[in-house]
């Protein structure tokens, strides 16, 4: 039978979606409790240091989530962020983030992370935060990670950037001052301006 204890503790888990141990003590629960409710088969370990209840749904942006909670400076970027926005038809196997120059590499044991550093203008300009399962995620907007594309194109292909600006200007009509200025923090005004044209 679940006590009180128990039960509110659960209804809290369930409250913030994904919970580290260290986000639960602030609440008064310790981890031989939250290791009890594990036991019990009300609460799972995600990942490390990652929890949820036992019948937590995952949403299309679970792994978003995840890795917000274990590493909340990254900024999600280029092909996780084209994802999110809806902007490629390509499939990420990694979740890419994008972190200071100096920041340490994450060591997760899931999901694959692809970590691109940035730094100045271009790691804190452009960056949105959303709620997903309870969680919030910071990701960059649509027209910076168009920009980031083409900065980032020799890793990522240039037909990966040139379809994103396509999309994102079929989707987000009236927003080219938005592009051009991100261009220009992504110093790509010359390289994406020939696109532009094309499309225009």
């Amino acid at each position: 039978m679940t006590t009180s204890r128990e039960s509110s503790s659960v209804r809290l888990i369930r409250r913030l979606g994904l919970a580290r141990p260290r986000d639960l003590e602030g609440y008064g629960i310790t981890r031989a409790q939250l290791d009890r409710l594990v036991r019990r088969g009300l609460v799972v370990r995600e990942s490390r240091g990652v929890y949820a209840v036992a019948d937590h749904e995952p949403t299309a942006e679970h792994t978003l989530a995840h890795v917000a909670k274990r590493v909340p400076r990254g900024v999600f970027c280029l092909l996780t962020a084209l994802r999110f926005h809806g902007l490629t038809t390509q499939s990420a196997h990694e979740v890419w983030i994008a972190l200071p120059e100096k920041a340490r590499r994450p060591e997760l044991d899931y999901p694959r992370l692809r970590v691109a550093r940035f730094s100045g203008a271009a790691l804190t300009e452009g960056v949105e935060t959303h709620r997903v399962e309870g969680v919030t995620i910071r990701v960059y907007s649509a027209a910076k990670t168009v920009a980031d594309c083409f900065k980032y194109r020799n890793k990522l292909g240039v037909d990966v950037a040139v379809e994103a600006l396509q999309d994102f200007s079929r989707k987000h009509r009236g927003s080219a001052n938005d592009l051009a200025r991100f261009a220009r923090i992504c110093r790509v005004s010359r390289v994406m301006q020939p696109y532009l044209d094309a499309i225009a």
